[in-house]
């Protein structure tokens, strides 16, 4: 029953980018954007920004979540 930006774990690899409507993009940016919200960052361009580079005041912040995502909880 997960969804959203982490996948649906379920080895299906053609629902991983289902939105919260609930249809399935095919680009990243098209799916980014289903989860921003408007007004509080740049909508992203046809390339993704290099989060370090664009967010610089916030690495140790980036670096701890991803910790997270990359630790024992998600493997």
């Amino acid at each position: 029953q997960v969804r959203g930006l982490c996948g649906t774990y379920n080895w299906d690899q053609q629902d991983e980018f289902t939105t919260p409507a609930g249809d399935v993009e095919l680009g990243i940016i098209a799916f980014t954007n289903k989860f921003r919200v408007p007004g509080t960052c740049p909508a992203p361009g046809p390339v993704p920004l290099d989060s370090c580079d664009a967010f610089a005041g916030h690495r140790e912040l980036v670096e701890a979540a991803c910790a997270i995502l990359l630790g024992a909880t998600f493997q």
